[in-house]
């Protein structure tokens, strides 16, 4: 059976090999678009040491990091003298610069099965896994079920739902980029746990804002 090979072989090293390589000699990239939060490097760092250095970083063949600027982040958090590095000593400057955006953006992509997340997260909790070590800290998803209506009298909907919702605190979607939506989350965790009354402070903020126009 012929062996299946990419069309551009030519263009890009057959053989990856993993070489381990000084922290302090590794170059992050300056105009790495791709932010690095506090928590993120911990959580990073936590997986680390849990699952051991698992994912190279990728580097060029000056030792310029091209993807794993958080891993290395994570390494110099540790105190690691050394990292796992694979050299992409063929890619061209462009195909370089556009790899440190790819593959960022490539694993934003993907998404999760809950039902089955739900069920594998279930199954390490009752092993005594460590769950705070698969990325989320201590925030895991909650899996909350959609309410269901079909019980409302449909003639009566608007009324029962009003009625439903008399006092009941409700939710505003307020979207971020993924590189500051970790910070948020942090932050609006920490009021809550202060007693803090997140809605208006982001009231008074934006009030204040909307003043200066």
């Amino acid at each position: 059976m012929a062996t299946k090979t990419l069309p551009f072989d030519e263009n890009f090293d057959s053989d990856l090999v993993v070489t381990m390589q000084p922290v302090e000699d590794l170059i992050p990239y300056d105009k790495n678009p791709r932010t690095h939060s506090p928590t993120q490097i911990e959580r990073i760092a936590a997986s680390i040491t849990e699952f051991g250095f698992t994912n190279p970083i990728l580097v060029d063949e000056d030792l310029n990091v091209i993807a794993g600027h958080g891993r290395l982040m994570a390494a110099q958090a540790l105190e690691l003298d050394v990292v796992p590095t694979i050299k992409l000593g063929r890619l061209t400057e462009a195909q370089r610069r556009a790899y440190v955006i790819a593959d960022n953006q490539i694993a934003l992509n993907s998404g999760w099965n809950d039902d089955l997340l739900q069920s594998e997260l279930n199954a390490l909790a009752d092993v005594g896994f460590d769950l705070s070590v698969l990325g989320w800290g201590d925030d895991l998803p909650d899996f909350a079920e959609t309410p269901d209506y079909s019980v409302l009298d449909e003639e009566d909907m608007d009324n029962q739902l009003n009625e439903m919702a008399a006092g009941v605190k409700k939710a505003i979607q307020i979207e971020f980029e993924p590189e500051h939506y970790e910070e948020a989350q942090e932050l609006v965790k920490f009021w809550r746990s202060k007693g803090g009354y997140v809605g208006m402070m982001l009231i008074e903020k934006l009030s204040s804002e909307k003043a200066k126009i």
